[in-house]
């Protein structure tokens, strides 16, 4: 996903009234620091390339976790929205929007999991 042209995400952001953060350093000092303990959906990139979108009740804590996995830990930077409405639905719409960007494919890190 091209990180600089995020119409489709803009797009979806302002559809429930939330904001994306700023990227910010993919770290424990970051997430404990800024990320709150509340539900919404989350991207973390390496070098520009998407490696993961997601969906938590508790961004602060899923976001500490995926420090440890093999795959997302390698992300560089992470990028959150709060939202306590339909997550599933964005995450949903959030990944039609990345394969049909990438000519089909999914984020590094969720290949295997879907």
């Amino acid at each position: 996903m091209d990180l600089g042209s995020s119409d489709k995400i803009e797009e979806i952001s302002k559809s429930t009234e939330e904001k994306w953060s700023k990227w910010l350093d993919f770290n424990r000092e970051t997430i404990s620091s800024i990320v709150p303990e509340e539900s919404g959906l989350f991207k973390v990139h390496a070098s520009m390339k998407i490696l993961y979108i997601g969906i938590s009740q508790n961004l602060k804590a899923t976001l500490l976790n995926s420090i440890l996995d093999p795959c997302i830990g390698k992300g560089q930077r992470f990028s959150y929205m709060v939202n306590h409405g339909t997550l599933e639905n964005l995450k949903t719409e959030l990944l039609k929007d990345y394969t049909l960007r990438h000519n089909g494919s999914l984020p590094a890190c969720m290949e295997s999991v879907m």
